[in-house]
């Protein structure tokens, strides 16, 4: 046998084959041969090695470096550094997220780390196309063993002692299924391996078959001889040509060394193996369907029982295992029923393989024991959600399967835990799905996949699944009706029961579970005619508009802002949102999490090019306009605070010609908008600017006036206020819940903020500042203290700095300007010098399981830090001070409490904002006046419509679909920063805003 130096596998699974895995074969073979090296370097062909995101691989033995994403182009560099002189390529070596640094050993990366490989162990290590080699890896010694040293029934009870249940999705005990058709009469018997796997999504048994065809070959040779079967069946979808073209030469390979046919072993045993091939019919997939298509019938299930086991193929006892189940048996045989039990949990031993696909970063196969948690598998081994965007759920099961939310990531992967939550294990399918993806589509994507391929046979599947079609299909056009969720449901679980086969039964699962977990989802598609996720494209204009809390008409206004019309453009944001100068700095954008150019190649500058309008209006008028109050209705409302949601809620009340009264607590009219806000973030001007365009439509405001001391609903009513909404916010600090938190050294971060702002700072030059938490308002406290000239400036925050609630770009900045950010660290108890704060006695952090949120909790490590401050601000969140309110209209949480659009349980009382939800954004607050404002003046007599003007939504100039780059505002340098709270961000000139605003794709002028 030749020898050589070096041996390079390079992956010919379907996956990295459709990236040029062939390609880069040929270009090696040819480079190594160029540069003489041809008899040193043998290059190999073999399975998939999992690591699908990075394809095409290529690993080199014997160093074990892993190759990901190597093209032909990358060939000579390749050859020439590693196999000449014995460089690595560092490049082309998978990059670790969190540290940045390049992997040579592939059992270094996490996604292979992680895992634990069973019926993978040979995938990406053996070529597939040899028996020698997989003979090399103790293949069919199993087999050997069973026939020469072992009874059948022994063999059966191996795998009863094993754990070992089926894969293909029941989880039926493999043991015990061989053991009925062992003892059932009828001969000849017979073992099929269903590799029909027609789960969207799902390839697992494709890379399987691919990557190992020996080892389900001997599994089913072993099944033979267990139940006394001497011909075994293999049907595999045509659609496999790669897995059809190994089986073949398996087979072959297999027959020529006696491992498949007559005598096996020397012990007279014969057993033999066939394909067939399907066509693709996703019914097939289920065992009687499948034996029909085998049989040459149609494929259509038939009632059991009988059940195969009794009456199968050719109405003869037959084995039907998929190929994952066939592949654990040679394993189980050589090491033993227990070994294999002592992997999983108490009810499901082994490992599962997933293939996971849709919104994660490393989708490929893996291979984990069976309990591992889906969070595990999401974020340790899957690497997370791309692009920084959040978990939402996980499907399982495919078609037949339902959705795992984010609040169960805890929940260990197994056939009982998955069942609990309404889903199924099924072949081993794992879709994850991000905060994009709406849920109602989902349901509809996998029940249009059923219909399509349901056999027709029975009426429950043929009709009923038609109907719950036709009931999505209408809510996701905005046709939806109430009482179609509770018509689904009935539908749904009507199916269930009456179903011929497991396949229709399990149809309703998807449309079951979304309804069960997102509920909130189906209702604003039916009742709001809204689609949260912002892909029902007939619920909305455009997608950031859609994705807008305030629902402002994004693409009118960027295009008048193209056009040069900034006063026309500021007052179409005006239509949707009083505050548009506000919002122009502080808002957080939803909208351009959604805007479709981020595809192409950067989101728009959606914030930005608000402010800009607004800016230059204020500019060139001196003060911002304000359209009239409507026709007087004689109406008294009374608004106590004047924060986003009160401000919002007394501009449209007075556009329906109420007459509004604002009350506020503090000497300045904002709310938090004033004291919560730095002015570095929001001039002061700016905000006065907008509040003077509210009073100059007739809007009164009275300052210093304290809800609850001042005055109350029921002084109000007498004073003939006919209604009251409370926008109180959300001002009274949480406290940290540790020893001496009371001291003069340790502040609230919003009675810090509210000192700062109100001209009452404390003094910091010199002092070590340290700001306990993650937010916004830790942020904004930090820089404040920052820029009052703190000697050092600490934020200390107890999880990952990728769980930081806090702006990304509002953290960015506050460690641009020098504050420091410690994360995984978690204050116990605060360190004092008789009456001096000397600093933070902190838990060491680590990472545990998830918390409700989808984040990961963090738990102490045992070890301890010392944080030295002078000041500690306490920066973990704040709720309403209720104070004052009546009894009858608080909830839990210390929350006011609403039904219906802000209505207390007391007639007349309304409430909105902060104060309802807890901290929320500003214009999150926006919306919420919006929509008490339209409660408000239904309960006065009025139609409740806040009608915005209508446009005509043409093109007034070319789409550009060029690849630009995104205009990026001044911002004022570090350095004239320190000492002042002169504003940041500096906007863009008007040729950067209408360069900018001419990258819109005008989503909303649909041909």
């Amino acid at each position: 046998m030749q020898f050589y130096r070096s041996h390079v596998l390079v992956c010919a699974g379907t996956g990295c084959h459709a990236s040029g895995s062939a390609e880069l074969k040929e270009a090696l073979t040819v480079e190594l041969r160029r540069q003489g090296l041809s008899h040193e370097v043998k290059v190999i062909d073999t399975g998939c090695f999992g690591f699908c995101r990075f394809g095409p691989n290529m690993m080199v033995y014997p160093e074990g470096v892993l190759y990901t994403g190597i093209t032909a182009a990358d060939v000579p560099e390749v050859v020439s550094e590693h196999f000449l002189k014995g460089r690595v390529v560092q490049r082309l070596l998978y990059v670790e997220p969190e540290t940045q640094s390049r992997l040579v050993d592939f059992e270094e990366i996490p996604f292979f780390h992680k895992q634990q490989r069973i019926v993978l162990a040979n995938c990406g290590l053996i070529n597939p196309e040899s028996i020698d080699e997989y003979v090399a890896r103790d293949g069919y010694v199993a087999l050997g063993t069973a026939l020469t040293r072992m009874t059948p029934a022994e063999v059966i009870e191996t795998l009863k002692r094993s754990g070992l249940r089926g894969r293909g999705g029941a989880g039926f005990p493999t043991g015990v299924k061989w053991e009925f058709t062992a003892k059932a009469p009828g001969s000849p018997k017979y073992v099929v391996c269903n590799a029909d796997e027609g789960d969207p999504g799902a390839f697992m048994d494709r890379s399987t078959l691919e990557g190992d065809p020996h080892a389900v070959l001997e599994g089913m040779a072993i099944a033979g001889y267990a139940i006394g079967a001497n011909r075994g069946y293999i049907y595999v979808r045509a659609e496999y040509p790669i897995a059809v073209q190994r089986l073949n030469i398996a087979i072959d390979q297999a027959r020529k060394q006696e491992l498949l046919g007559k005598d096996l072993f020397g012990t007279g045993f014969a057993f033999d193996v066939e394909l067939r091939l399907g066509s693709g019919a996703f019914v097939c997939g289920e065992e009687t369907a499948l034996l029909a298509s085998i049989e040459g019938r149609r494929g259509e299930p038939r009632p059991r029982p009988p059940f195969p086991a009794q009456r199968g193929l050719w109405g003869k006892p037959t084995v039907i295992n998929n190929v994952e189940t066939l592949a654990n048996i040679p394993p189980i045989i050589r090491n033993g029923g227990e070994w294999f039990a002592s992997i999983g949990t108490e009810t499901s031993k082994g490992t599962k393989v997933f293939a996971l696909a849709g919104d994660i970063i490393n989708n490929g196969l893996v291979e984990v024991p069976m309990g591992t948690s889906l969070g595990d598998i999401v974020y340790d081994i899957g690497g997370g959600i791309p692009d920084g965007k959040r978990f939402k759920a996980a499907q399982t099961g495919g078609p037949s399967g339902g959705c795992i939310p984010a609040g169960f990531l805890n929940t260990p992967i197994d056939y009982e835990s998955l069942q609990r939550l309404g889903t199924i294990m099924g072949s081993g399918g794992l879709i994850v799905m991000d905060q994009d993806t709406c849920m109602v589509d989902l349901a509809k994507f996998f029940l249009e996949f059923v219909q399509d391929e349901s056999c027709g046979k029975c009426a429950p599947c043929r009709i009923g699944t038609k109907r719950m079609l036709e009931i999505l299909t209408r809510i996701t056009r905005g046709e939806g009706r109430e009482g179609d969720t509770d018509l689904l449901i009935e539908l749904g679980e009507s199916i269930k029961a009456s179903a011929l086969c497991g396949l229709g039964q399990s149809a309703p699962n998807p449309v079951l579970s979304t309804i069960r977990y997102f509920r909130d989802e189906y209702d604003a598609h039916i009742r709001d005619k809204r689609c949260p996720a912002s892909v029902c494209a007939a619920l909305f204009t455009a997608p950031c508009t859609n994705s807008c809390p305030a629902g402002v008409d994004v693409p009118i206004y960027l295009d008048l802002v193209r056009a040069g019309k900034f006063r026309e453009a500021y007052l179409k944001v005006k239509e949707a949102n009083p505050l548009p100068i506000v919002c122009g700095r502080v808002c957080n954008h939803p909208c351009e999490a959604r805007c479709r150019r981020e595809q192409l190649d950067a989101p728009l500058a959606i914030r930005e090019l608000k402010r800009f309008a607004a800016d230059q209006v204020l500019s060139t008028e001196g003060k911002l306009p304000s359209p009239a109050a409507g026709a007087g209705t004689g109406r008294r409302v009374a608004v106590i605070g004047s924060g986003p949601a009160g401000l919002t809620a007394a501009y449209y009340l007075t556009l329906k010609g109420h007459r509004v009264t604002v009350f506020e607590a503090l000497p300045q009219a904002g709310g938090m908008l004033a004291v919560g806000i730095p002015a570095y973030r929001l001039p002061r001007s700016v905000l006065e600017a907008e509040i003077k365009s509210l009073q100059s439509m007739g809007i009164e405001f009275r300052l210093k006036t304290q809800y609850g001391k001042d005055v109350t609903a029921e002084s109000l009513a007498r004073d003939g206020y006919e209604a009251t909404l409370l926008a109180i916010g959300a001002h009274r600090d949480q406290k940290l819940g540790i020893p001496d938190e009371d001291s003069l050294g340790v502040l609230p971060a919003a009675a810090f903020l509210r000192r700062v702002a109100l001209g009452d700072a404390p003094s910091l030059p010199g002092k070590r500042v340290v700001v306990v938490g993650g937010g916004n308002a830790a942020i904004d406290a930090a820089r404040t203290a920052w820029r009052l000239l703190a000697r050092e400036v600490e934020i200390v925050y107890r999880r990952r700095r990728e769980d930081m609630p806090a702006q990304d770009e509002e953290v960015e900045a506050a460690l641009e300007e020098g504050v420091k950010l410690t994360t995984l660290l978690n204050p116990t108890g605060v360190t004092l010098s008789g009456r001096n704060v000397t600093g933070l006695d902190c838990d060491e952090m680590v990472t545990a399981d998830f918390d409700g949120s989808g984040r990961r909790r963090t738990v102490p490590s045992g070890q301890k830090r010392h944080v030295a401050a002078d000041l500690v601000i306490a920066a973990i969140g704040q709720g309403p001070d209720v104070h004052g309110v009546p009894e009858a209209a608080l909830g839990p949480r210390g929350l006011v409490a609403v039904s219906g659009m802000g209505a207390t349980a007391l007639p007349g009382l309304f409430a909105a904002g902060d104060c309802v939800t807890g901290p929320a954004t500003v214009i999150e607050a926006v919306a919420a006046g919006k929509s008490v404002a339209a409660a408000i003046d239904r309960y006065l007599g009025g139609d409740g419509v806040l009608a915005q003007n209508p446009v005509e939504r043409t093109l007034s100039a070319p789409i550009i679909e060029d690849l630009l780059k995104r205009e990026h505002s001044q911002h004022l340098p570090c350095r004239e920063r320190i000492g002042n709270f002169s504003e940041v961000e500096l906007g863009y000139d008007a040729q950067a805003a209408c360069r900018e605003a001419a990258r819109c794709l005008r989503c909303d002028a649909k041909s």
